[in-house]
């Protein structure tokens, strides 16, 4: 009898010559889907898919589907291979990928996603991938210290060639220093690249980068499952390392006119497919024997009688909330910064959710999270300044049941790491991103740090919240919105202290009896006329500029808003009540809150006239913020200034 079972791969063995039999007929067959997938769309990436389905194969057979262990491919081109594989396991659809694959409406999208059942991060761009992986990795092996038990391994697949991203360096530092003896990395290493041989592009020294940082680094051929079994079996003994395995492979295996192109450091079937013919032609050489189809037919007949080995490999990803606690209260006429507001609002949540993480990258003191990290230091990740990698990280630790709030500057946030957070939007993670020290608010810093688009970098994502408090308590609130619902968000704050606003009778607005709903605006003062939509640290100008102004029989509605492109009905009651509208914000009007609400307006055909954005409209140099607040327009004696020749 064949004895085709999952159950029977096992450490401390050689594979048997049953195991080798399945191995070779299942990774055979999946060439044949890789190869067939590309038949009607006419586009996608055969060659890597050819070269890594071989120790694709054995960790999904011998390790991912018996074991229900993480992957994380990093290579999301590699999707031909990923989704043969889970359709060989019976996960995926064999039919509809075969049928569907790259086609508008299908779930078997071009890269890797998590729209197919049993892919645990959807990649693209590369570096990104492995990022995550060791954010899971370390939520593992956190969980497990916690349990005092022994953690679960983490995979991550990428290729050669995306070595040559920096994010790539960023996580090989971090797992070494974190000891992620957990985590291994399985390197496509066939030598090619999309426009040429690696060696020719951008040559590097896996082995030797990656060993001196203080990992075990193996090598195998990456298509002798033998070899390839003894060298897993070692990097999961490994001891406070983490591993590195380049799997020495060949672009475009099993198919001979591609093997021939990557020999010769061509990299012709990277990223093109082969016409019908020569698919045809590729399939005729690689056709099951009646053996191996039986071989197979014995696999999946084991397969469906043994259905949680299949589950094991579809996990949606948790997502945690948190207990949003009791509010802080600060008092009026006391002066703190939002992000002092901020680093309390974590220590509150720190004290009774044991899933809350918090990140950064060598900011603590200044992001105002150095408090948490000295109550809760096995819950405060420093990433080193590395801010790609800290929001890879937390894309991972939220799939794991964590809560995470990677915290930077906002300029860091918007910019640098916005293809990260970009990502995990499209895998809708659960990332709390918080930006501090947005805007000119950062003064002396200069127009480096002066993060003037950093709403208008992440407005166009369809999963990500965007927020701003207006003074520490409404800081507070956000901090545990946040907190306790599900889904990512960008908060963004600014340096300064900023007072605690009142209503007319002297009492804190956002109050004890303030509850905050996602979007919500709030009417501080009445008028009529115009209304002035402000936010964050302009806030408070703008409600000066509005006692300087009813002190002289003019007034106008002030609405607090707190995101700048989600409103509430308050917004749109505000448009439709007075004839004339102004933003005001730290930010750039034009991808800010200013655009937005024009586009509201627009959609709304509403009968109000958006008479500008009182905003930042170009780069400014060093001061203190009042200065530069000034130098802007956005100060109490400009908007008076402004608003004075609007309202009679």
């Amino acid at each position: 009898m064949l004895k085709t079972d999952l159950k029977n791969f096992s450490w401390g063995n050689r594979l048997n010559r049953h195991e080798i039999a399945l191995l070779k007929a299942f990774s055979k067959d999946c060439r044949n889907m890789i190869l067939e997938m590309l038949r009607l769309p006419q586009s996608g990436h055969p060659g890597g898919s050819l070269s890594s389905i071989d120790f694709l194969t054995l960790l999904y057979l011998g390790i991912v589907a018996p074991r229900g262990e993480r992957v994380v491919i990093s290579n999301g081109h590699v999707s031909p291979a990923v989704y043969s594989v889970l359709a060989g396991l019976g996960v995926a659809d064999r039919d509809a990928l075969l049928r569907d694959f790259r086609r508008a409406g299908s779930p078997f999208e071009g890269h890797v996603t998590r729209r197919v059942a049993g892919v645990e991060y959807g990649t693209g761009p590369l570096g990104i991938g492995v990022g995550v992986a060791a954010g899971m990795a370390w939520a593992e092996k956190h969980r497990a210290q916690s349990a005092r038990k022994i953690p679960p391994k983490v995979y991550a697949v990428m290729g050669d060639g995306e070595a040559q991203e920096g994010e790539v360096y960023e996580m090989c530092n971090f797992a070494a220093a974190r000891r992620l003896d957990n985590l291994i990395v399985i390197c496509d290493d066939n030598g090619i690249q999309l426009s040429g041989a690696v060696r020719e592009i951008m040559p590097n020294n896996l082995a030797g980068h990656f060993s001196a940082a203080g990992w075990l680094v193996l090598e195998v051929n990456g298509h002798d499952f033998r070899s390839l079994w003894r060298v897993y079996g070692r990097a999961r003994r490994s001891i406070g390392k983490p591993v590195l395995i380049l799997a020495k492979t060949v672009m475009g295996k099993g198919v001979d006119f591609m093997e021939r192109e990557a020999r010769a450091g061509r990299s012709t079937w990277h990223g093109q497919a082969p016409s019908p013919e020569l698919i045809d032609r590729a399939l005729a050489s690689i056709r099951l024997s009646a053996a191996e189809a039986k071989i197979l037919a014995v696999f999946r007949n084991s397969l469906l009688l043994r259905r949680d080995k299949k589950a094991a490999l579809v996990r949606a990803g948790v997502q945690k909330i948190l207990k949003p606690g009791r509010a802080r209260l600060y008092a009026p006429g006391e002066e703190l910064e939002c992000r002092t507001a901020y680093g309390n609002a974590l220590l509150d949540l720190g004290k009774h959710n044991s899933s809350l993480v918090v990140l950064t990258a060598d900011l603590r003191e200044s992001v105002k999270t150095a408090a948490f990290a000295e109550h809760y230091p096995s819950r405060h990740l420093e990433s080193g300044i590395a801010e790609q990698l800290m929001v890879s990280l937390a894309g991972g630790i939220s799939l794991c049941g964590y809560v995470p709030f990677p915290t930077t500057y906002a300029v860091f946030m918007g910019a640098r790491a916005r293809d990260q957070a970009r990502v995990n939007d499209v895998n809708s993670t659960g990332v709390k991103m918080v930006g501090t020290h947005a805007g000119l608010s950062v003064g002396e810093d200069g127009p480096t740090h002066q993060a003037i688009d950093d709403f208008g970098a992440m407005m166009g994502f369809f999963n990500t919240r965007l927020l701003e408090p207006a003074d520490p308590n409404q800081a507070d609130r956000l901090v545990r919105y946040m907190a306790s619902h599900r889904g990512n968000f960008y908060l963004r704050m600014g340096r300064p202290k900023l007072p605690v606003l009142t209503d007319l009778r002297g009492q804190p607005f956002y109050g004890r009896a303030y509850r905050y709903r996602y979007g919500r605006a709030d009417l501080l003062r009445r008028g009529r006329g115009l209304s002035v939509f402000a936010i964050g640290g302009t806030v408070h100008q703008a409600l000066r500029a509005w006692e300087a102004l009813s002190a002289r029989g003019k007034s106008f509605d002030l609405i607090a808003v707190s995101s700048p492109r989600d409103f509430d009905a308050t917004v749109l009651s505000a448009l439709r009540r007075n004839a004339l509208a102004l933003t005001i914000e730290d930010h750039n009007p034009d991808c800010g809150l200013q655009s937005q609400l024009a586009l509201l307006i627009q959609k709304k055909q509403l009968p109000v006239k958006l008479v500008g954005g009182l905003g930042v409209r170009s780069y400014q140099q060093s001061g203190n913020w009042r200065q530069l607040y000034a130098k802007a327009g956005l100060d109490r004696d400009n908007i008076v200034k402004f608003i004075d020749k609007l309202i009679k």
